[in-house]
Order: structure tokens, then sequence, then C-alpha cells
């Protein structure tokens, strides 16, 4: 007996899709779903890429003499992260709507408007504040892909290998920041595309990358770090159009429709969540950028730009009402919210922190801090012995992506939430310790002489996130009802994803204020919360669910 064609003849859509049918897997599933994983994966990575490139840019902004303060530079990392959580959240329905072929096509396609874009702003040092601004708003894009890119991967696998699909898709996708991280300052020092990629730009600072330290004066082409990008998004894409599928069932996309109508649907939403971020970020940046509303503002901005977006998107007619209805029944699981700051503390940890990282190395480690005649701090001569941010600041990221797996390993072991505890613990301590040297290298002359605890200390901050990153998945799983920990998944993931917004928004407005000390101690009280809420609902005497 023949097993049939999963295949519509000369078309990307399967109209017969069984992974649970181990026979039908076997025989063409198995190949079929590789297929569209392994193109998922590095379209995702580039996702992740352009959305925090801003933490390497920003740095050599600085470097080459741009003339932007160390406090405007950090609004463009918060500006990219808040964008990028906000679209997570209409992303998450692109696949019922549009179908996964135009989906990962047209998304990736995208990213190449924010990495273009940012190569030609780059070549000018008299490109205005805002062209960057709107510029780190689209890159936005790369954060929203996470959540559409992992609700196709789900569709194609048995769900006893889901687990490990995801996990290859979101693992390897993270690694988009290191990649980017690695990639990014050595494309800069050479020039990659001759004479069609521009001009270079002289250091008026010491930079540097992977393979050493650049002296001030050497020459950089810093637009490669918005070009590069080409040279995988453009084959990436067309791998989406020609090798990717679409899964035609009525759990799935009950009506894909054209390529037109898909792309016109996405744009469509996207255009909710640039919307309702656009607003939120006037309310809460600095003038003349924004109104400059108090700092303590900005959670409540926050809710409101995610509330507002899921009211908008329940107004728009047609496949998208029904499927918000049937997510909405998370929201009366008390677990969802208790989960959601959990999460929060792990991978918006992670990503805030990879969004912030290099820039935090630059502005205490990169200058001395002196007393002036007038007994206030000066931060502005620069340190002849500081350390490269560029060349260190890829290692966080690193081992927080790849760590992740082991977290949910060892929660397989253990438990979830006996890990999520001791990483509690570990971050809170590790915040401590590093706001301890961060106010030392700050008020000093040689800050250098701080930078290795410092340093050592943010990476255990990596590396704790990472695995709780792991653990709270696990707790997740065993929580909540298989037809709830998926729509939990994607809530989670998109209010975490708002750490990407909150930890350079911080960062940059706490060294405004010469305390940049206060974004760690504020982060530890942030995570000794997540510790008692962990404790009580999943490991204390009155949990309901024992260490899951």
């Amino acid at each position: 007996m023949n097993t049939p064609s999963p295949k519509a003849s000369g078309s990307h859509e399967l109209t017969d899709w069984r992974p649970e049918d181990e026979r039908f897997w076997n025989a063409q599933g198995k190949r079929i779903a590789s297929r569209n994983l392994w193109i998922s994966i590095p379209s995702l990575l580039c996702g992740f890429a352009v959305w925090v490139i801003w933490s390497m840019v920003t740095v050599q902004m600085l470097n080459a003499g741009f003339p932007f303060k160390p406090a405007e530079l950090f609004t463009l990392a918060a500006i990219a992260g808040l964008t990028g959580a906000t679209l997570r959240i209409p992303s998450s329905f692109f696949i019922r709507i549009a179908g996964g072929r135009n989906t990962i096509f047209f998304t990736t396609a995208l990213l190449m408007i924010p990495a273009v874009g940012l190569g030609f702003a780059l070549q000018d040092k008299t490109t205005p504040l805002w062209m960057f601004q709107l510029l780190a708003l689209l890159s936005g894009f790369g954060g929203g892909n996470f959540a559409s890119s992992m609700s196709n991967i789900s569709f194609f696998y048995p769900k006893k290998m889901q687990g490990l699909a995801l996990g290859l898709n979101a693992g390897l996708g993270n690694a988009g920041v290191t990649t980017m991280q690695i990639l990014v300052p050595l494309v800069m020092t050479f020039g990659l595309f001759g004479s069609f990629g521009g001009e270079s730009t002289t250091l008026v600072q010491a930079s540097g990358s992977l393979i050493g330290k650049a002296a001030a004066g050497s020459q950089t082409w810093i637009q490669n770090a918005g070009f590069v990008w080409l040279l995988l998004l453009v084959p990436l894409a067309f791998a989406g159009w020609f090798g990717m599928n679409t899964i035609k069932s009525d759990e799935v996309t009950p009506n894909p429709g054209s390529f037109i109508g898909g792309a016109s649907k996405i744009i469509g939403m996207l255009a909710i969540g640039f919307l309702t971020a656009a607003i939120g970020l006037y309310i809460i940046l600095p003038a003349p950028t924004g109104l400059g509303a108090p700092s303590w503002a900005k959670w409540i901005v926050m809710a409101a730009v995610i509330a507002s977006t899921v009211l908008l998107m329940k107004l728009i007619p047609g496949d998208i009402k029904p499927n918000l209805q049937r997510q909405f029944k998370i929201f009366g699981n008390r677990h969802t919210w208790v989960m959601s700051v959990i999460y929060t503390m792990t991978f918006g940890s992670f990503i805030g922190f990879s969004a912030a990282f290099a820039l935090a190395i630059k502005v205490i480690f990169g200058f001395t801090h002196v007393m002036g005649a007038d007994g206030v701090m000066v931060h502005t001569a620069v340190n002849p012995n500081a350390p490269s941010a560029l060349m260190y600041a890829w290692m966080g990221p690193f081992i927080g992506a790849f760590i992740r797996p082991v977290g949910g390993w060892i929660a397989d072991k253990v438990g979830g939430a006996l890990v999520t505890q001791i990483v509690s613990v570990v971050l809170v301590v590790a915040s401590l310790g590093t706001a301890y040297y961060m106010h030392a290298a700050y008020v000093s002359a040689t800050p250098e002489v701080f930078f290795v605890p410092f340093f050592l200390l943010f990476l255990v901050l990596f590396a704790a996130s990472g695995i709780g990153n792991g653990s709270t998945f696990r707790t997740i799983a065993m929580v909540f009802p298989k037809e709830q920990a998926g729509p939990v998944l994607g809530w989670t993931s998109a209010v975490a994803a708002y750490g990407a917004f909150v930890i350079p928004q911080v960062f940059g407005e706490q060294i405004k204020a010469a305390t940049p000390e206060n974004a760690l101690y504020g982060f530890a009280i942030f995570y000794g919360v997540c510790l008692l809420l962990n404790w009580w609902f999943y490991l204390g005497p009155k949990a309901e669910f024992k260490n899951p």
C-alpha cells in the first residue's frame, strides 16, 4: 500500500499532512519537515541579528565620532526592543491567515529594509538621530519574526519531536545575537563591498573586533554593519519561496490564498503593532523625540501598548477574531500571569542584556571618571587603557544562547521550578555584585581595573538567564494543558521580549543620572520578586503544582 503524497501537484501547499502517522512520517514527512526547519533556522537567526544590531552599531558610532550622546544611543536599542516585542503579538497569527511559506518568505524579505537603510544612514555622520530611530523601529521586524517562526515549525513535527525541533529553531535562532556581535565588528574592518559599499570613516576613538583592537585614526567601514546581511537575506528569501511549504488544513491554515493577499494581511497586522509601539515610544522617550514621561510611566505605557494591540486586532474582520477568542482562554488561568513574570526574568534578561551590554562596557570603561573643578564628576575623557566592547560583548549572548538546552535537560532531571529557583538566587547575587563593580568603575579615573570582575559577573548573569530559559519551558509544559501550552509560550515570549526595551532604557536613564549601578539594583529587586513567586506557586507548601 502506497503512502499518499502530502503535497498537492505543482504546489507548495501540503493538503495531507499527518506527522503523527509514523509510516507517513518516515516515508516523506520527516524529509519535508527537516527542509522547512533548516530554512527557518537561519531566517530566524537573521531576524534576531537585525533586531539587536544596535548593541554593536551604537558603540562604533561613538568610536567614529557620530554627534550623539550615550543616552540618545541607548534609545535606539530601546526603540527596537519595544517594537520587536510588540510585533510578536500580531505575528503569532500570521501562519493561520497567510500560511507558513508566504509568512517566512515575506517576513525574511522585510528585514532587508532596515538592513539596507542602516547601511546608507551610517555612510554619513550628519544623518539625523530621527533617521536612526526610524530604522530602529523598522528593525523590530526581526523581533516579531520569532512568534511566527516558532508557530510554523510546531505544525510540521509530531508531538514527541516538537521539543527538539522548537529547541533547535529557538536556540539557533537566538544565536543570531552572537553571530551579529562577532560578524559586525569584523566586517567593519575592511571594504567588503569595494566601491559599491561607500567610503570608510576615520575612528576618533579606539575600536576592536574578535581579532584585536583598532587604534584611533584607523579606518572603519561602519556601513557594512547593515549591508552585510543582504549576503544572507537575499538567498534565504529565495530559499523560503522555493523550499518551504504551507500546511493547508482546518487546524493550521484553512485558506492561505495568494501571496499578495497573505502579504497584505501581514502588513495590516504589522501596522497595528507599529502604531501602538510608536505611540508608546512617543510618550516614553525624552524630548525632543517624545514627551519624556516620568521613568515610572514606562510600565503603564507598556501595559497599554500590549492591551491596545490586542484590542485593535480584535476589530479586524475575518479569520483573526476566532483565533483570538481561543487565545483569550489562557488569560483566565493565573499561572499564565505568574509564568509571564518568571519568563521575563529569564528571556527578558537575556535579550535586554544582549542589547545593552556592549554600550554599557563602552560608556563605563571607555572613559575616565574624574572630579571636575566644580565638584561634579566628568565622564567625557577617553580612557586610553579601555577594554574594547566589540571584543568582549559577544561572549555573554553566546553563553546565554548555547547553555539554554542545558537548562532544559537539567530541568527534565530535577524539576523546572527547582532549577528556576536556583537561577533566581544566582541572578540576585550576580546583579548585586555587578552593581558594586559598576559603581566602583564609574567613579574611578582608572575604571579598567574593575573590568574583569564586572565582566565575569555579567557572564554569570547571561548563563543563569540562559539556563532559566530552558527550565521555564519545562514548567510551562507541565503546568498547562496541551491546548493552552502553545498559546502561553507565545504570550510569555511576547511579554518577555519587552526586556529588550526596558533594560537599555533603564541603563540609559541611570547613566544620564550618573548612577548606572542603580539599574542592576533594580533588576536584583525584580529577580527577588520572581524568586518569591516561583517558590509560592511551584515549590512552597501551598503550591498547586509541585516542582513542575
